[in-house]
């Protein structure tokens, strides 16, 4: 797969390249386009890198297709342009979007545009291409199980028109596209962890109290998380004879289902549901086990930011969650829906502090190599950067 490692800085070309768009002596300018800025693993991502970005390097722009969200406030909403979509792509509203945001990529004298989800690639890419703009790259940060086979097809057919697709997982890439098209046009870059997670590894408490707690964040919109999984785990391990309590960290449309399946588990004085938090790092001090029960993920945010955090985690056996963690060496991995292999790793763990402690101290030195912030925004500035170097060398040889 094409390597997104920095290797150097872009030379100017002031002006004179015609694939370029960028006036003399400016830096290229960088639109990223999300969907929208709900508290999910995706949209992190794109305000982390929205925020990290060298600003002499690179003239940043950002848009959405609807700016809603709590993240929205942390790049200043009233900076973010917004390009609706009224449910299809061929309502009045949605045309009159496609019309504006390609008016806008002109204006801005955009030079790569970068969408970071499902719909902001089927509305930017195909526009930013027609528009002219001379770098367009597109994201997959799933691992594609949960599209359609119309949105599949559709996506596949914008990722056709795309300079690069940045995936964050092998898992992914390999998925969607298949090895020949990954080889040719993915970039793997990982989720970053903001600096906040590894301070929180320097602040967990030592020695650790004597009722463990045993964690699982994620947001209670979908069933490929499998709460169910984590909660008849949990039934399990409280009848084991163990002290140990267990939290729930999200919100959505299934959390009162969730919760009434703890009174019919008969674990509901075990379990805490603390809804939707903002304090992640601060909740990871708190825990002693980190676990992670999905059916299908690519790379998802809440492992790497408990490797950072020095928390062990059991993890399901799913998509690219074994780029992240070696078992037995940065965590425990189970196959997906086994409900006993989950209990039996937990109460391993539990019983053996030492063994969590071996696997903390690697995660988190794993972490530092590879999910810092700056490390993953100089990944994504080289691949802007080498994608302009690319085409303005490309522009300049056709004109020749």
């Amino acid at each position: 797969m094409t390597s997104a490692d920095p290797i150097g800085s872009m030379n100017r070309r002031n002006g004179v390249d015609p694939g370029i768009h960028h006036r003399s002596g400016d830096s290229p300018t960088v639109f990223l386009m999300a969907n929208e800025f709900a508290a999910g693993g995706t949209e992190k991502q794109f305000v982390l890198l929205a925020q990290a970005l060298h600003k002499e390097k690179f003239h940043l722009r950002i848009g959405c297709i609807r700016r809603r969200g709590p993240l929205s406030e942390m790049l200043g909403a009233a900076h973010i342009a917004e390009f609706l979509l009224d449910g299809s792509f061929l309502t009045a509203t949605s045309l009159g979007s496609a019309r504006a945001l390609a008016c806008y990529l002109r204006d801005n004298q955009v030079d790569v545009a970068h969408s970071f989800s499902f719909y902001s690639n089927l509305l930017l890419i195909p526009i930013a291409r027609a528009s002219g703009v001379p770098v367009v790259i597109g994201s997959h940060r799933q691992l594609g199980d949960l599209l359609t086979p119309l949105q599949r097809y559709a996506q596949r057919t914008c990722f056709r028109l795309c300079d690069r697709i940045v995936c964050n997982s092998r898992a992914a890439a390999e998925r969607v596209f298949g090895r020949q098209l990954a080889d040719e046009k993915v970039v793997v870059i990982h989720n970053a962890v903001p600096p906040e997670f590894f301070l929180a590894g320097d602040a967990r408490p030592s020695p650790r109290t004597t009722i463990e707690t045993i964690g699982l964040i994620g947001r209670m919109n979908t069933q490929a998380k499998n709460h169910e999984l984590f909660l008849r785990a949990a039934t399990r391990l409280c009848g084991r004879g163990l002290t140990v309590q267990f939290l729930l960290v999200g919100d959505g449309p299934r959390r009162n289902r969730l919760e009434q399946l703890t009174h019919e588990l008969g674990i509901a004085g075990r379990v805490t549901f603390v809804g939707e938090r903002t304090d992640i790092s601060h909740i990871l001090t708190r825990l002693d086990i980190l676990a992670l029960t999905s059916s299908s993920e690519s790379s998802p945010n809440v492992i790497a930011e408990a490797m950072a955090a020095g928390v062990p985690v059991v993890a399901t056996k799913v998509g690219g969650v074994p780029e992240l963690i070696a078992h037995d060496e940065t965590g425990m991995l189970v196959a997906s829906g086994d409900e006993l292999a989950l209990a039996d790793s937990l109460e391993y763990c539990l019983r053996h502090p030492e063994v969590c402690e071996r696997l903390a101290q690697n995660a988190r030195g794993f972490a530092v190599e590879h999910f810092s912030l700056g490390a993953v925004r100089d990944r994504y500035e080289h691949l802007y950067s080498e994608c302009l170097e690319k085409k303005a060398d490309g522009s300049r040889v056709a004109t020749m």
